[in-house]
Parts: C-alpha cells; sequence; structure tokens
C-alpha cells in the first residue's frame, strides 16, 4: 500500500510515517518512480511504534525492539531491559491512577460545596 493508504489506516499522518521511516521504525519498498510502498503489516507496526512512543520509549528503543516483535526471539541483555521498561510503565500506571483518584475526590468534594449553595473561595 502507498503512504496516503498507510497513513489513513493508521490514523497517522503522512509525516509521522516518514519520520519512522527516518528513525529507521519503518521500511518501505520504493517504486521504479520513487513512491513508497508498505506491506499490509504496515498498519499493525504503526499502531505498535505509536504504542510504544506513547509509553514514553525513545526511537533508539523502539528499533531495538521492532525486530524482536517480528522473530519472537530477544537476548537476555533484551529481556532484561523489556522486564525494565514494562516495570516504569507500571510505575506510571499507578502514579496516574493516584492523580486520577485524586482528583475524584477533588470532584466530588466541590459538587457537594457547589450543590450545598455555598459559594467557592476566589481562585
Amino acid at each position: 500500500m502507498r503512504i496516503g493508504e498507510l497513513a489513513a489506516k493508521a490514523g497517522v499522518s503522512v509525516r509521522a510515517l516518514r519520520y519512522y521511516e527516518e528513525q529507521g521504525l519503518l521500511v518501505a519498498e520504493r517504486s521504479p518512480s520513487g513512491q513508497r510502498h508498505y506491506p499490509d503489516s504496515g498498519v499493525d507496526q504503526v499502531l505498535l511504534i505509536q504504542q510504544l512512543y506513547a509509553a514514553g520509549l525513545p526511537s533508539r528503543s523502539i528499533r531495538a525492539v521492532l525486530p524482536c516483535v517480528e522473530t519472537g526471539e530477544a537476548t537476555p541483555e533484551l529481556l532484561e531491559w523489556f522486564t525494565a521498561e514494562r516495570d516504569r510503565i507500571d510505575r506510571q500506571m499507578r502514579d496516574l491512577a493516584s492523580a486520577r483518584d485524586r482528583l475524584d475526590s477533588l470532584i466530588v468534594g466541590a459538587t457537594a460545596v457547589w450543590r450545598s449553595g455555598r459559594p467557592c473561595p476566589a481562585r
């Protein structure tokens, strides 16, 4: 599929795909006229790249992960690194859940004050 079709199917911009290619995260075949062509698996690969970026991994780390996704194989060092990254993400999730819970408490308290008719203090 061509770059525009991959962008539409993956829900990303063409610019993002070009960036992923520059970073060595995505590989395109080139037609004789120079147009990029991606395999159907490109959609899943782009979605994985986006997930890993959203989890805070830099492109160099994502580049190390992608071959393991394709082959299912990893060195002991990579497995150790994967575990450390997973643990970091778990900590982030706990921290975000804690922040969400505190916001929920603030919302409940502020809603009770608002419903009671008492004025909120000035900011």
